[in-house]
């Protein structure tokens, strides 16, 4: 009865030796695995453990859910990255137009008080007394990137 149990309960291959040999080496790889498995989580952060992980499958296509996986996590990261980027160069950018902006405005507004001032000091008989005037009469140069202001004249009036 032992001797017939023997037989039966490995079937037909119950006395194949390359058979059991050939499982010895995959239960000794896989346990080899299951350390170096056990070993680099202990060794891994909370980051780094998912790639590892990713490398015990059971079918081709589990695999590929996985790398998509992994591969959508880095593409995000990725964009976020490249989000924050753009948003502090934007900003940067921002600050640096506004300061230009501040710049030119009190530019414009010293310019315009000198004017106020200096035409009170105008001759009456030339035509810069008239601000607006000239301003009419000024002409922008494409070419030159300047403006063309009329020369100054005086006027003399005679009285017969």
């Amino acid at each position: 009865l032992q001797m017939l149990e023997r037989q039966v309960v490995g079937g037909e291959q119950a006395k194949n030796k390359d058979l059991k040999e050939k499982h010895k080496r995959r239960k000794k790889y896989a346990d080899e695995r299951r350390m170096q498995l056990a070993a680099a989580l202990q060794q891994s952060n909370e980051d780094s453990g998912d790639w590892v992980l990713l490398n015990v499958y059971d079918s081709i296509q589990e695999e590929v859910r996985a790398k998509s996986k992994l591969l959508e996590k880095m593409q995000k990261k990725a964009a976020e990255t490249e989000i924050k980027d753009l948003q502090s160069e934007f900003e940067l950018e921002k600050i640096d137009y506004l300061s230009t902006i501040r710049r030119l405005e009190r530019d414009l507004m010293l310019f315009q008080q000198l004017l106020d001032q200096v035409q009170s000091l105008v001759r009456r008989d030339c035509n810069y007394s008239n601000l607006e005037k000239i301003k009419r009469e000024s002409v922008w140069d494409e070419e030159t990137g300047c403006w063309k202001i009329p020369e100054p004249v005086i006027q003399r009036t005679r009285l017969p």
